[in-house]
């Protein structure tokens, strides 16, 4: 019985061209994260010329959208437009038009106004604002204030002291981003990366590409093995960004309504078309709880999600079976 699989992988290697290759390049610190892409190229040169034009479109999607860049177009509209109308480009206007539909479909838990109590945290120095800068700061996010006009391409904040965020989107729109580069140059094959946010084009030998969804305490454990082609997916969860303080967890994702980290689940993960969508979805689960959220992914045909709650318990959307996904 071995001897028809060898056969079939040699002519396998013999018919494609004599330079084709599978290249990856692993690259830290654009976006604050870790990016990896990872394509099968006919041609070496063409495939580097790819992966540095990827690359190269992450980091101008940094350049614009980061709120540690004084100079970013993110950065002056939180500085000037709560005092006026801010004209923006037509990608961020687009981008935030989607964040405010994520915020509508979840009800309120996506919002991308957290940041006006968010940006309070600093979680590389263990800093966390009290609860008077809380209560303060708390009226700032509600998605309604934030204003957009299509006909002259502006951005407007309803009210003083708002600051908008867009790190539970923007990573996913940056990996968008770049399988949009990589189709346009032809790449049929191909895994582009930026730390929990995957998009995936084609499959992989003529096999899907397997992603691990990691045990949210325990990193060197899977807990579910999902099979996929031409799809993107989100991890969220409660270990990427914190510290511990008296017993207490503070990590990156803020509930909205009370401007504390969310705790509701560990760990979400969201399949579906792009990369953006499921970024800014993999967060609702933190603050509604996993039924609430399990309710709202069913409701949408091209979303399905992983979640872990605090207990442990694995729940799965009816686009997943346990038997499927699950790490034997």
């Amino acid at each position: 019985m071995k001897y028809p699989l060898l056969i079939a992988l040699a002519l396998f290697v013999l018919v494609q061209p004599a330079r084709a290759e599978w290249m990856e390049r692993v690259e830290d610190g654009i976006m604050g994260t870790r990016i990896t892409v990872e394509l099968w190229a006919t041609d070496k040169a063409q495939g580097n010329a790819a992966i540095e034009a990827v690359l190269a479109e992450m980091r101008r999607v940094d350049e614009a959208m980061s709120t540690y860049k004084p100079t970013s177009e993110l950065s002056i509209v939180n500085a000037r437009a709560a005092q006026e109308p801010i004209k923006i480009s037509p990608e961020l206007f687009d981008l935030l038009s989607t964040a405010l539909d994520y915020s509508r479909i979840t009800d309120g838990a996506f919002d991308i106004t957290y940041a006006s109590v968010g940006y309070m945290y600093d979680f590389r120095k263990h800093v966390h604002p009290d609860e008077k800068q809380i209560a303060a700061a708390l009226p700032g996010i509600n998605y309604r204030h934030v204003e957009l006009d299509k006909k002259n391409s502006t951005v407007h904040f309803a009210r003083a002291g708002m600051r908008i965020d867009l790190g539970g989107i923007g990573k996913g729109h940056a990996v968008d981003r770049g399988i949009a580069i990589l189709q346009a140059r032809g790449i049929d094959h191909a895994l582009v990366t930026a730390g929990g946010d995957s998009r995936i084009i084609g499959d992989r030998f003529g096999q899907p590409w397997v992603v691990g969804i990691r045990h949210p305490d325990r990193k060197d454990e899977v807990i579910a093995r999902i099979p996929l082609e031409d799809a993107a997916l989100s991890t969220s969860g409660d270990y990427e960004r914190y510290f511990e303080e008296n017993g207490v967890r503070y990590h990156h994702i803020i509930d909205p309504k009370t401007g504390h980290s969310a705790s509701k689940v560990r760990s979400a993960t969201i399949i579906g078309p792009t990369a953006t969508r499921t970024d800014g979805l993999s967060k609702t689960a933190f603050v509604l709880g996993p039924e609430k959220a399990i309710e709202i992914y069913n409701r949408l045909e091209d979303i399905d999600a992983v979640l872990v709650t605090p207990e442990g318990k694995v729940l799965y959307t009816k686009g997943l079976t346990p038997p499927d996904t699950a790490d034997k």
